[in-house]
């Protein structure tokens, strides 16, 4: 399944789910747990199945018993989990009208449980409560057949998909169960855990230890159960069982303890992670410091902060379980970074130690239940061995970068993750990810180009030439007249131009030498071949429209076959073509964004951006961490963008909406007369 094949079917899949959601008595706390409950009794029959026939293959003949029986063993083995005739979907789907669909479907739940220790008290059962239509036409919806026989991973991004869905309506209270998926990307890729222990202490839904093993399996082509131990920790009951539930469904393993971070650590992991990621929640009051697990607590080894934030406890803990080699990355709320007082002399003690290795300024909206910025902070504890490493720490301020996703929502695109990470590598003197991220650029840029250009000429000459022989066969001297009248061949010509534009400007990337992504020039040309060919859609529509009130034209076969066939087959063809070009401008403008700052394929300084700071520039500055504060401010002109270019376009969009505004007013106003109002 591809992924734009996989996202067709999250958004039909939610829709559905979604529009049940809102027709029912059910809030989304009801409604949330139990759904995703059957997305893992989908995925986890699918499993079982795919493993089924696996394993029926591969079972052992005795000469006079025949072949051995299936073990629930042999399931442990193949990844899968073991279900009973009860707990299998096919069962569920199928039920008679006259069963009672909640209670089977919560012992289905039960019996699974029964088998897996790890799973206890962790699958929701409350499918009573549901409505039994509702709850029918829930089965239905992930009965759907696309899911009849996908793999794993696919079930594990839908679940992905609803969490988010959920989180976004408010799904659990205050939404501390999950942390957005640009987040945990740009930790996970900056980080980059690939192997050993993998700590959570504040795990929500796992969505750390699940974003880690798509790192290990995309970036690494291994599979993550070799390569790392997942430990967490929680503290609310829900989370917990969410937690659980997410690993089982993305056939991942760990051990997820139910515990209160402040007063106790559950795993023992001081001095032992390679790896630690969190979202903890922020400027938390209230934490007991007068017990002895507080004050004598081996986490907080830069001493007790005075004041009752919570910040500067996680802040240590995060330090203090990395081994000598750990790294870790977390979320933190933006005003820890300049905090005073005694969190001041903690900053300074953990600036001082060489491991702050990069701090990240996140704008606002990256939250679906606060808009307030944040901060990812980056230790690296073998830092502290190296002098020169040591005394470096990368601020990076991206609260300009992100993709609007709505008014009250931001994220980063993959491109925008990706260049984050090259500019860290860079940062660390790695240039395999800036290399990897340049090259991709290139390739999609010159493959998309070359794709524009085989589609111009069929385009551009074609079609045209097709559109004006059947034209001129069906209809009279003088509406043939009318159709040559209405077409601009300068539209046609600047897509013809593009015909030469693969031969001479294919992108190459040297390492050598500073890049260049496309011309000024080039990318003005696209855009005009683009709008050239929308202009000539536009005025051959208008010209069928109007050819179209002659009744004795519209009788005639040929008009429907030969023309508005064809104009339709033309304006799809155009979609693909324009999505193209918009492609091809898409990547140019992200190469650009980044290889314009580094040219050289070099670490550098940037204004606005990022700055690489000594211990004394930050002592200088008070100890704080504000990325703000070092980077300064990027200049406001650029001074590649052609403004009065931008202008121009502005004005022919502006005159085109007014046109089109004219035309559904006329068109709407013929309607209501059709209508006889």
């Amino acid at each position: 399944m591809t992924a734009e094949q996989l996202k067709q079917l999250e958004t039909r899949l939610w829709k559905t789910a979604d529009d049940l959601r809102a027709n029912s008595k059910l809030t989304a706390s009801e409604y949330s747990f139990p759904v995703l409950g059957l997305i893992f009794l989908r995925q986890a029959y699918n499993r079982f199945i795919i493993a089924k026939q696996q394993i029926e293959k591969t079972l052992p003949v005795h000469p006079t018993r025949g072949i051995r029986p299936i073990e629930k063993n042999d399931f442990l083995t193949a990844k899968a989990i073991f279900l009973n005739e009860t707990a299998q979907w096919y069962n569920i789907a199928n039920l008679p009208d006259s069963a009672d669909l909640g209670e089977y479907i919560n012992e289905a739940m039960r019996n699974i449980e029964s088998e897996y220790e790890n799973l206890l008290g962790v699958l929701p059962k409350e499918y009573n409560l549901f409505d039994k239509d509702l709850l029918q036409r829930l089965i239905r919806v992930f009965n759907d057949e696309a899911l009849n026989d996908v793999s794993g991973d696919v079930f594990g991004r839908i679940y992905e998909f609803f969490l988010n869905k959920f989180a976004m309506i408010g799904a659990q209270e205050g939404g501390e169960f999950f942390t957005p998926p640009s987040l945990v990307n740009t930790i996970v890729k900056i980080i980059q855990p690939n192997h050993g222990i993998v700590a959570d202490i504040a795990v929500g839904s796992a969505g750390m230890f699940v974003q880690t093993a798509h790192f290990i399996e995309e970036e690494e082509g291994a599979d993550p159960s070799n390569k790392v131990t997942f430990y967490g920790q929680e503290k609310a009951d829900t989370n917990t069982r969410l937690a659980k539930m997410n690993m089982a469904i993305h056939g991942l393993e760990g051990t997820i303890l139910q515990g209160n971070t402040f007063y106790e650590d559950k795993h023992d992991l001081v001095g032992k992670c390679d790896f630690i990621m969190a979202n903890p929640p922020f400027n938390v009051d209230g934490v007991d410091k007068s017990k002895d697990s507080v004050k004598k607590d081996p986490r907080l080894p830069f001493g007790l902060p005075k004041n009752d934030n919570g910040n500067y406890l996680w802040i240590q803990y995060f330090y203090s379980l990395l081994n000598e080699k750990g790294r870790a990355g977390f979320v933190m709320a933006s005003s820890a970074s300049d905090a005073g007082h005694s969190e001041k002399d903690i900053r300074q003690k953990l600036v001082e130690t060489g491991a702050v290795d990069v701090m990240v300024s996140i704008g606002t909206k990256f939250f679906y239940t606060r808009s307030l910025p944040c901060t990812l902070w980056f230790f690296d504890r073998e830092k502290e061995k190296d002098a020169h490493r040591a005394n470096q720490t990368l601020m990076l301020d991206l609260r300009d970068v992100y993709r609007k996703v709505s008014s009250n929502l931001h994220d980063f695109t993959p491109e925008q993750l990706a260049n984050i990470q090259a500019i860290v590598g860079l940062y660390r003197g790695k240039r395999d990810v800036f290399d990897k991220t340049v090259k991709h650029y290139f390739d999609t840029i010159n493959e998309n180009l070359l794709v524009v250009t085989k589609k111009a000429t069929n385009l551009s000459t074609a079609f045209y030439d097709e559109l004006n022989v059947s034209i001129e066969k069906i209809a009279s001297k003088e509406v043939h007249k009318q159709w040559m009248t209405a077409i601009d061949l300068d539209d046609i010509n600047w897509t013809k131009e593009l015909v030469e534009i693969y031969s001479k400007y294919q992108l190459t990337y040297s390492k050598d030498k500073n890049i260049e992504v496309l011309s000024k020039d080039i990318i003005n040309q696209l855009k005009m071949a683009k709008k050239g060919f929308n202009n000539l859609l536009k005025a051959m529509n208008t010209f069928v429209k109007e050819a179209g009130k002659d009744a004795d034209l519209r009788k005639q076969k040929e008009w429907k076959t030969e023309v508005l066939d064809k104009l339709k087959t033309m304006e799809l063809d155009y979609e693909k073509y324009a999505k193209t070009i918009d492609k091809i401008l898409y990547f140019n403008k992200e190469a650009n964004w980044l290889v314009s700052r580094f040219p050289k394929s070099e670490y550098t300084d940037i204004a606005g951006l990022c700055k690489v700071v000594t211990k004394e520039e930050v002592a200088t500055n008070d100890y704080s961490l504000t990325a703000g504060r070092y980077v300064g401010v990027a200049p406001q002109i650029d001074e590649d963008f052609d403004y009065e270019e931008r202008m121009a376009e502005i004005k022919v969009e502006l005159q085109s909406l007014n046109e089109e505004a004219i035309t559904l007013a006329e068109q709407i106003q013929f309607n209501l007369n059709e209508l006889g109002l």
